[in-house]
């Protein structure tokens, strides 16, 4: 993804996050609880387009929070 991309789709899980009331903390705990080796900074980094995601965490963003691909990925 070029840094557009990333800021963008960073952006869009910082807002699914907040939809589900949950702050940076909460959502690292659960993705850690679920296998998934992430810290708050890392989720930080990644809600700012300055760290990469990794399929494993998409593919759990995604059943944590309870949406889509779509709301991931649009970038319009």
């Amino acid at each position: 993804m070029n840094r557009e991309t990333e800021r963008k789709v960073g952006a869009n899980i910082r807002s699914l996050r907040e939809a589900s009331h949950m702050t940076q903390d909460t959502l690292a705990a659960k993705m850690q609880v679920n296998g998934c080796d992430i810290t708050r900074s890392a989720l930080a980094k990644i809600e700012v387009g300055q760290r990469h995601l990794y399929p494993d965490e998409i593919i759990l963003l995604k059943k944590i929070l309870s949406v889509s691909y779509d709301d991931i990925f649009n970038v319009n």
